[in-house]
């Protein structure tokens, strides 16, 4: 089969894995924040590598179309809008730093950047959505500066171009696979040996952060126990399993105990641009009474969990589950007369955040805006329009 024949098949493809992905989306098949993300990179580099697109711009909106599609399918996942923003703002940063040659030979003139080839981005966009400073690029201020951006980029022809992209997004995909085990690497400048640690809830992230401080130093852990769901019960197994010293106290015992308490590590969600975050239900008490007792509270958070959105609603990034964990439907007069809201996640304001830790270290909350700025910057007005329709 000639190579040709190949890519139309490859491209006859790409509608059947989208909507495989928004149909997994749709039935909540997809369980957990870092599977959804690398789900989401790994359909964006099809994109990327199937489709048959010759120029930055046609690129651009197809990812774009996708990005809508998918939050269409989940509006409330922000890690999906996340890893778009992202995938958008590697192909700017990529295309920024090449010069395309034709196959002539001849070097074709550079077009504009994926932010200014929006056409349909609203003069309001440039507004606090992203808390990203004013878009577009700033211009090097003197002959100096230009002739360091000119030696920085690379002549590439557009295949190449596409390699490159493959190479940044297969990048990419293998940082998120490893978050986990790169946040757990900086465990022992944040934990210390005999300190009482209080979590919330059920946490990968937060899991292998404590296995790994406890490989170093001898810890005491209390898991509340986050009802009405009771993931703390299966966080306390996996860590009684690494033989660290875990007590599951109801959530009620939160404050009371808080006394005790050294530091409180909390998983994420989502953060959100302002430093708050989206976090399992529980989690604003258990922040909430450790800023009582002046206990310090760190977030293990991986950086594709970062969102360049804004809190203008709080109920907007929550999802309402089923109610009968909290009040049965058997009992059948009581269901009747009242009405029960189950959150799946907490809103937990960012004063009540004293350290956020990634993959790159621990950071303030209030830093929050320059890593956005790293790493959503040129896409910024793109993610506004993929989330604004």
């Amino acid at each position: 089969m000639s190579s040709t024949k190949m890519d139309m098949f490859s491209t006859r493809e790409l509608p059947l894995l989208i909507e495989s992905f928004v149909s997994q989306l749709k039935r909540g098949q997809l369980v957990g924040s870092k599977t959804v993300a690398i789900n989401t990179a790994k359909l964006l580099l099809e994109i990327v590598s199937r489709s048959p697109w010759e120029d930055i711009p046609t690129l651009a909106g197809l990812l774009k179309a996708v990005g809508k599609r998918l939050l269409r399918a989940q509006p409330r996942e922000l890690l999906i809008f996340n890893v778009v923003c992202r995938v958008l703002h590697i192909v700017n940063e990529d295309y920024s730093s090449v010069e395309i040659v034709n196959e002539g030979g001849s070097q074709g003139k550079k077009k504009s950047n994926i932010s200014s080839s929006a056409s349909s981005v609203k003069k309001g966009s440039e507004t606090p959505a992203m808390g990203l400073g004013q878009p577009g690029t700033a211009q090097p201020r003197n002959l100096g500066e230009q002739v360091a951006k000119s030696m920085d980029r690379t002549t590439l022809n557009p295949f190449h171009l596409k390699s490159l992209l493959i190479q940044e997004i297969l990048d990419y995909i293998v940082e998120l696979e490893k978050t986990e085990e790169e946040i757990a690497d900086n465990a022992r400048e944040h934990i210390h040996s005999n300190e009482i640690i209080l979590t919330c809830g059920r946490s990968a992230t937060v899991e292998q952060f404590l296995k790994h401080a406890a490989s170093k130093v001898k810890i005491h852990v209390i898991v509340a126990e986050c009802a009405p769901t009771y993931d703390g019960h299966e966080q306390a197994r996996a860590l009684a399993s690494a033989n660290i010293d875990v007590v599951v106290i109801p959530d009620a015992a939160v404050f009371a105990i808080m006394s005790r308490v050294n530091k409180v590590i909390l998983g994420a969600h989502a953060v959100l641009a302002n430093g708050g975050l989206v976090a399992a239900s529980g989690s604003h008490m258990v922040a909430a009474a450790a800023r009582h007792h002046s206990t310090q509270v760190v977030v293990c958070a991986g950086l594709y969990k970062y969102s360049p959105m804004f809190p203008f609603d709080d109920d907007r990034f929550n999802t309402l589950v089923s109610p009968d964990a909290v009040l049965p439907y058997g009992e059948g007069g009581l269901v009747d007369s009242v009405d029960v809201c189950n959150p799946r996640y907490d809103y937990v304001p960012p004063e009540l955040v004293d350290i956020l830790v990634d993959h790159t270290g621990g950071h303030l909350p209030s830093y929050l805006y320059r890593l956005l700025q790293e790493n959503y910057a040129q896409a910024k007005d793109l993610a506004w329009n993929i989330q604004d329709e």
